[in-house]
């Protein structure tokens, strides 16, 4: 082995992201937001009715907010109180064995501003399930934004 193949190897084999105390390693900002836009469905966690629940949505993010879609129901009740929410989403491939998770903690608001609703509507945004009309759009202002991945993790931002 030459000395240019043996470093080759060596920084091929060194993590792309700091690491955590488990060995995980941690995404920056940026890649975060990127990572959760990769998605279709992450889940909200919030309290309601004296326990935590936490609930599948499809979503999209817009700048640093994640933007979901509702009917009435616990997660509207959530958000029309602007409580303290979090929300998760991830990808894993078992055939690799490498995946990642991001994490926001915000607060949840409901978008009542027609001008913003007709803007909202052109992101792309559809509920799965039509038999039930989501009409409330919902924004998580992030307080905080953390991920991590498994090392070695390879990820295409395309």
């Amino acid at each position: 082995m030459t000395r240019a193949s043996g470093l080759a190897a060596l920084e091929s084999d060194m993590p792309e992201h700091p690491t955590d105390h488990a060995g995980l390693e941690t995404l920056g900002f940026d890649v975060c937001l990127r990572r959760l836009a990769s998605v279709p469905v992450g889940r909200v966690g919030f309290y309601a009715d004296g326990e935590l629940v936490v609930l599948p949505v499809n979503h999209v993010v817009e700048g640093q907010d994640v933007i979901f879609r509702t009917a009435r129901g616990s997660k509207l009740s959530a958000a029309e109180g602007q409580n303290l929410v979090v929300f998760e989403a991830d990808d894993y491939d078992q055939q690799t064995q490498s995946g990642w998770s991001v994490l926001v903690n915000g607060r949840a608001e409901v978008v009542y501003e027609e001008t913003e609703i007709q803007r909202l509507s052109h992101l792309g945004l559809h509920p799965w399930v039509t038999a039930v009309e989501r009409p409330f759009w919902i924004r998580i202002r992030p307080a905080s934004v953390t991920g991590r991945q498994i090392p070695g993790t390879r990820y295409s931002s395309s």
